[in-house]
């Protein structure tokens, strides 16, 4: 039986994520909608720990859709991993009266919510992840203003790398995950791609391309590297020891969480902060918001964190056939 919902809380959680604030918005507006009152959570499962907790209204969300970052700021907690800190959380709630959360973050946010939902209080996730990691879903809050960041600031380097006559290797994120690096690379026009999913150490290898590279008269050698490969200083003194070519390190790091949301992830993330909290008022628990096969549905949060996720084959064998 649907369990009755008259306040839910909201949180961001884990990295920040373009897109963020607009799905707080999407949930406060909704949920106001529905007739629910709605609680803003502060930094995360943390600022749940400690009790700080804030009412919100409609116009606690007013301009703020443009904006990155998250205007509930976020943090990393473990405390909450444990099971006293997850019963603390669920006491807090009750003690607030929260009835039912909605969580924006990644994966192990996710861990979290499933744990809360276990405690009787009735908890969605929406994916908010510039990694675009989470198996279940085909989008992420974040993602596309990230790949285009980066992509923009892989133009910039281009431009000096072939003024050079340079090898250049750019270290874009993604943690785990290659996503950004392929988009990137595939965007950017790169000569290599290493991905985590896929690349398997044969640095000789990539050393042969750069020189082949300059015998066919390229001037300059985009090399676009994945953060969970690393290592891009240390990769980039190597490949100039042994090609005779100047090679330079540029790693993007957190600019790419940063910035004016694009069009999509303002969209897609109002959308899936609307669904949130829908499915709070519907008496839903312990559900996953996702967008799959251009629909936005939802999935149960374990079943969603058992699911596993790759590079695409064919953007993979794609982009291996371009990078020439």
């Amino acid at each position: 039986m649907a369990k009755s919902v008259k306040t839910i809380g909201v949180l961001t959680s884990g990295g920040d994520a373009p897109g963020m604030n607009a799905a707080i918005r999407g949930v406060v507006r909704t949920a106001i909608h529905q007739g629910l009152k709605v609680k803003g959570i502060m930094r995360g499962y943390a600022g749940l720990l400690q009790e700080e907790i804030v009412d919100m209204d409609s116009t606690s969300v007013s301009d703020i859709i443009h904006r990155g970052g998250t205007i509930l700021y976020t943090a990393r907690c473990m405390e909450f991993t444990t099971p006293e800190g997850q019963e603390q959380g669920a006491e807090i709630c009750r003690k607030h009266g929260i009835d039912g959360i909605v969580v924006i973050g990644g994966d192990g946010s996710f861990r979290g919510a499933g744990k809360l939902a276990a405690l009787g209080i009735n908890t969605i996730g929406v994916p908010g992840t510039i990694d675009l990691d989470i198996a279940c879903t085909d989008y992420t809050i974040g993602f596309d203003t990230a790949v285009n960041t980066a992509m923009e600031a892989i133009d910039k380097i281009r431009d000096t790398s072939t003024s050079h006559e340079r090898c250049s290797i750019i270290e874009v994120m993604g943690r785990n995950a290659g996503y950004i690096a392929l988009w990137c690379g595939i965007a950017n026009g790169a000569e290599d791609i290493l991905l985590p999913e896929r690349y398997d150490g044969d640095e000789q290898a990539l050393i042969n391309r750069v020189i082949e590279n300059r015998k066919r008269g390229k001037k300059h050698n985009i090399i676009i590297n994945a953060e969970g490969i690393g290592h891009s200083a240390s990769m980039a003194r190597r490949i100039e020891a042994a090609t005779g070519i100047e090679t330079r390190a540029t790693i993007l790091g957190h600019m790419q969480r940063g910035g004016t949301p694009t069009c999509k992830d303002r969209v897609y993330a109002s959308i899936m902060g609307s669904k949130a909290a829908l499915l709070l008022a519907e008496g839903k628990s312990n559900r996953l918001v996702a967008y799959k096969n251009g629909d936005y549905v939802d999935f149960d949060i374990q079943e969603a964190l058992n699911m596993k996720k790759d590079i695409q084959e064919e953007q993979y064998e794609i982009a291996k056939m371009l990078v020439r």
